[in-house]
């Protein structure tokens, strides 16, 4: 089946175009844009557990890749530049060879309970050096590399998307089980799940040790 293809007719193809839709931008939103780290970054960055991570190949191909750690995991070495661990993972490394070709990354960092966010983009460096490696180290195992980000633009983003989506709201909290295991989706996706209950329970048990062995 084919799929959707917009009426060219209804596509913004220029800046121009696309800002005639919209009201001028509020002064504020401009000059919150800064070049380095305030305080107020560092604290909320200081606080976050959790970053994403948006990356572009050489062809202009995008990925955005979740970072999780314990609070305050970001290292913040100076204030143009934050370090961001590397854990083990499933080692297809899409970020890290983005990077490789294209170092300009964009950032978002959350903090459980905040409906705002913080935003950084800047430069990417993919950086191994042993000291900088271990000061970064949890339950004694230090990260492979560190992405090292020379940081170019810093602003804090307004808590609406938050608010829509209700996130962080117990009562809009949706039940895992209503859908099948990670290991199901992926097997019946591509070589097929297995049949048999106790089997697939067994892979998700499997996964589930897995996470235990390999976080560090």
């Amino acid at each position: 089946m084919q799929g959707y293809k917009p009426n060219p007719e209804f596509v913004i193809t220029d800046e121009q175009s696309l800002r005639n839709l919209f009201a001028a931008t509020h002064p504020l939103a401009i000059l919150k844009c800064q070049d380095s780290l305030s305080g107020h970054a560092q604290d909320f960055i200081s606080r976050s557990p959790f970053v994403c991570i948006g990356t572009q190949n050489a062809e202009g191909k995008a990925d955005v890749s979740p970072r999780g750690d314990p609070v305050g995991f970001v290292k913040i070495l100076d204030k143009h530049t934050l370090a961001i661990p590397d854990r083990p993972g499933n080692n297809r490394l899409d970020t890290l060879v983005n990077i490789t070709a294209n170092p300009n990354v964009g950032l978002m960092f959350v903090i459980p309970g905040f409906d705002d966010t913080l935003r950084v983009n800047g430069h990417a460096t993919l950086v191994n050096d042993p000291d900088l490696l271990e000061s970064m180290s949890v339950n004694d195992r230090a990260p492979k590399l560190a992405i090292v980000v020379e940081v170019r633009e810093v602003f804090m983003h307004c808590a609406k998307a938050f608010r829509r989506s209700r996130l962080w709201s117990p009562d809009h909290f949706q039940n895992r089980a209503e859908m099948p295991s990670l290991v199901k989706i992926i097997l019946d996706e591509t070589t097929g799940a297995p049949s048999d209950k106790d089997e697939m329970r067994k892979m998700d048990d499997d996964l589930e040790e897995d996470y235990k062995r390999t976080l560090y």
